[in-house]
C-alpha cells in the first residue's frame, strides 16, 4: 500500500511539474527593417532563427527565457553615394513576461507578452563598394507580441523595436523586427 501511495504521489508531482515548467525548441522567421532618417532609401530583408526556450507558468501569468541564434538582412542607400546591404548573424537572449488572456483548457491558451531582447552580432557583413561601414555588435530591443498555445505547439508573433543606435559614426540606425515563431513544448 505504501508503494502504491508513493507511486501515485510521484505521478501527481510529475504532472504538476510538467504544468509549471515547459521547455523546447523554437524556429523563427523574421523581417528586419532599418529605422533611420539619415539615408535616402531603405529596404527590409528576411532571416531566420533557432532557439531553445524555458517557460514557468504561474496561474494566468508566465515568464519565459530564450537563448538562440538568428540571421537578418536589410539595406540602406544614399543618393549619389551608393547602397549598402547588411547581413547580420549572432546569438541572442530574450526574457518575456506574459498573461494568458483566453484559456482554452487542456487545448491551450491565447497569450499577450512583453519583454527584452539582446543580440550579439558575431558575424556582420556589409556589402558596399565604397568603403567599410562600422557597425555596433550589440543590439538591445524591447518587444511585445501575441501567442497561441495549441496542445504542445506554440505560435508567436512579436515586434522588436531596437533601442541601440547601430552606427557609431553619428548616423542613426535602429532596427524594427517582425518575428514569427513556432515552438514545440516537450513538457
Amino acid at each position: 500500500m505504501k508503494k502504491f501511495i508513493l507511486a501515485a504521489f510521484l505521478c501527481i508531482s510529475v504532472n504538476g511539474f510538467a504544468q509549471l515548467i515547459q521547455f523546447g525548441p523554437q524556429f523563427s522567421y523574421n523581417i528586419t527593417s532599418p529605422l533611420t532618417d539619415d539615408f535616402s532609401s531603405k529596404s527590409s530583408g528576411t532571416g531566420y532563427g533557432v532557439a531553445g526556450f524555458v517557460r514557468v507558468n504561474l496561474l494566468m501569468l508566465y515568464a519565459q527565457g530564450e537563448l538562440g541564434y538568428a540571421k537578418s538582412k536589410f539595406s540602406l542607400s544614399q543618393t549619389g553615394i551608393g547602397e549598402t546591404d547588411y547581413e547580420l548573424a549572432g546569438s541572442d537572449a530574450t526574457i518575456l513576461v506574459g498573461f494568458k488572456i483566453v484559456p482554452l483548457g487542456k487545448l491551450g491558451n491565447v497569450r499577450l507578452f512583453a519583454g527584452y531582447n539582446w543580440k550579439n552580432y558575431s558575424d556582420i557583413s556589409a556589402n558596399n563598394n565604397l568603403n567599410i561601414v562600422a557597425f555596433e555588435k550589440n543590439n538591445s530591443s524591447i518587444l511585445g507580441g501575441v501567442g497561441v498555445d495549441l496542445w504542445k505547439l506554440t505560435l508567436d508573433y512579436r515586434y522588436l523595436a531596437g533601442v541601440t543606435d547601430l552606427d557609431p559614426s553619428g548616423r542613426n540606425i535602429k532596427t524594427a523586427v517582425s518575428n514569427f515563431s513556432l515552438g514545440f513544448k516537450f513538457l
